[in-house]
């Protein structure tokens, strides 16, 4: 079968790789639909260590189920489904208190092992989740990011409610961010994004205003606070500046939920940090129950990014990913698929 195969920064082809078969507690999926995300054009670049060459990625992903294995149930083959990617051990300390997202032994498919750039791929059967009819398979691989808007949300949410929240970056993990704050109801979501077309988006998928980067957001920011400062904001970008933008951004006691993963080493303030006694917190990938309510939302209608693209063949797949390298566009996301959506 056909597979897009990443061998080293920049070294991406399309390759003839051994079709998977279905193990004990398995399925093969035809993939569907299956985005490219962010963290995926980083490692593409040689950025992320935990994605080791030679590599098929392909986390973000739906399909139909063609074969089983042994112990799984035949009324699969033929269903169409959403997979949570993330494979956690279930026993360990932090899997039965609910963190599963965070469990030492976790997997996570097209990482640790081959993903869903590919035209065919072996899933456990307990990460499928099957879609009612009529659901778009390309809207079914969107609850694989929306997850972790949901769970970012969460996140922000915790040590009490919010009235402001805003969003850094506009891209698929901030529009998923986005949307999981307005949804979790949080009454004013901004967003603060350098394309102006990902601001129109933002603003037609929820956000109540959107802001360039710099001191236009921050000075309405500290107009709609009383000179506090935004109650939660979320950095979907990850990058240095979007960091201590966050940071700026954000009131005496509040909370910074990072997300994006675009740079490793960030240099901060730390004296603000504690003397605004601000809140860092970590958010990393999502729960089942996030992605259940994630993939939930995207079958209600209630959220979603707007018209979606058709999925590429698979042979466009490092062309798709050179040109996501050089930068962003209008089009919010690219999916690689060889089955119609």
């Amino acid at each position: 079968m056909k597979g897009v195969v990443w061998r080293g920064p920049r070294e991406m082809a399309v390759e003839e790789i051994p079709e998977p078969e279905a193990g004990p507690g398995a399925v093969v999926l035809r993939t569907g639909a299956a985005g490219i995300c962010g963290s995926e054009v980083e490692g593409y670049l040689g950025r992320m260590g935990n994605r080791t060459p030679p590599l098929v990625m392909g986390h973000e992903f739906s399909g139909t189920v063609v074969a089983v294995g042994e112990g799984v149930d035949e009324a699969w083959v033929g269903r169409r489904v959403a997979v949570n990617p993330l494979i956690s051990c279930g026993e360990c300390r932090l899997c039965r208190s609910g963190h599963e997202n965070i469990c030492p032994e976790r997997a996570l498919i097209g990482i640790h092992r081959p993903g869903a750039f590919a035209e065919y791929v072996e899933v456990p059967a307990g990460s499928l989740h099957a879609l009612p009819e009529g659901v778009d398979l390309r809207s079914a691989a969107l609850a694989e990011p929306l997850a972790n808007g949901v769970h970012a949300a969460g996140l922000g949410l915790e040590r009490g409610p919010a009235e402001l929240a805003v969003v850094v970056g506009a891209g698929t993990i901030g529009l998923m961010c986005l949307q999981a704050a307005v949804l979790s109801g949080i009454p004013e979501v901004w967003a603060v994004e350098p394309h102006g077309g990902r601001r129109a988006r933002a603003l037609e998928l929820g956000a109540g205003r959107a802001f360039p980067p710099g001191g236009e957001a921050e000075e309405a920011v500290r107009e709609a606070t009383g000179g506090l400062g935004a109650d939660v904001v979320l950095d979907a970008a990850g990058a240095g500046e979007t960091r201590r933008a966050a940071a700026r951004l954000v009131r005496p006691g509040g909370t910074v939920v990072l997300v994006g993963l675009h740079e490793d080493e960030t240099a901060l303030g730390f004296h603000d940090v504690v003397r605004r006694q601000l809140a860092l917190q970590g958010s990393y990938a999502y729960t089942p129950r996030d992605f259940e309510r994630a993939l939930g939302w995207l079958v209600s209608g209630e959220a979603g990014i707007g018209e979606l693209p058709d999925p590429l063949p698979l042979e466009r797949g490092p062309a798709a990913f050179e040109e996501l390298v050089r930068g962003p566009s209008d089009r919010v996301k690219v999916f690689l698929g060889g089955e119609g959506a």
